[in-house]
């Protein structure tokens, strides 16, 4: 079951990263922001995910902080499927990630010894 979970959250990244891009190209006004956007969007949400929330993540931070990194990645996921008029998606969405962060984190390894 913990593997399964592991796999969702994986797809849900990468939905998020999906979401944003939709979202930047459905809200940028021209195709100049339209790029801007729908671009720069998902790379900035995958850089801070790289550097603070992945499992080798570049700097460790204590479980607080990756959920809070979480969830503003997640969260402006949710509001970009708000912002482009999906509501029913985002709820589903929200649902989904809070259930399986929330398994996922209660069921996790506890971290290596330094």
């Amino acid at each position: 079951m913990r593997l399964v979970n592991e796999g969702l959250a994986f797809l849900l990244e990468l939905l998020a990263l999906a979401v944003l891009a939709y979202w930047g190209f459905e809200t940028g006004d021209g195709m100049a922001l339209k790029l801007v956007f729908g671009i720069g969007a998902p790379v900035l949400a995958a850089v801070v995910w790289g550097l603070f929330a992945a499992p080798r993540a570049s700097f460790s931070l204590p479980l607080a902080g990756v959920l809070l990194v979480k969830a503003i990645v997640f969260g402006a996921a949710v509001a970009a499927l708000v912002a482009t008029g999906h509501l029913v998606l985002a709820i589903v969405f929200a649902v989904l990630v809070v259930a399986n962060t929330a398994y996922v984190t209660v069921t996790r390894k506890p971290p290596r010894p330094a």
